[in-house]
């Protein structure tokens, strides 16, 4: 006897969605991962805001404290909201991250060397200098 084609679907999508569950090895989050994740991420953002409520530190140490905490939360994120690792997708994923951060870094390095000449070469000038400069 051969079976019904109803029998036949059922029985292939039923292995299509044995394999589809249990064939890839990627991360699946957890309730502890997530409250993991939740609790360093508000102790990352309540330090820095009591180090500038209470001014405990002074102000450039301030800004890098406030920047180091800043990018350990971005790490944070990734590893337990984004489940972001070098296994998942066969670490294509973690290429695209890392093309993106060699990406923005350029970015905002070359922005900030065109504005930083600029404004040392093309300064205003006071109309004493002007007239000096344009004998007028």
């Amino acid at each position: 006897m051969s079976a019904t084609p109803a029998e036949t679907h059922g029985h292939a999508a039923h292995d299509h969605d044995h394999d589809a569950h249990h064939g890839h090895e990627e991360p699946h989050g957890s309730f502890k991962g997530y409250m993991i994740g939740f609790i360093l991420s508000v102790i990352l953002t309540a330090i820095p805001f009591a180090l500038v409520m209470t001014g405990a530190l002074d102000k450039n140490s301030t800004v890098v404290a406030i920047f180091a905490m800043a990018v350990v939360q971005i790490f944070v994120h990734m590893v337990y909201f984004l489940h972001m690792n070098t296994k998942t997708e066969g670490g294509w994923s973690m290429l695209a991250l890392i093309f993106t951060i060699v990406f923005v870094l350029i970015t905002l390095a070359g922005s900030i060397w065109v504005m930083y000449h600029m404004n040392t070469n093309m300064m205003p000038m006071t109309p004493r200098q002007a007239a000096a400069q344009f004998g007028g």
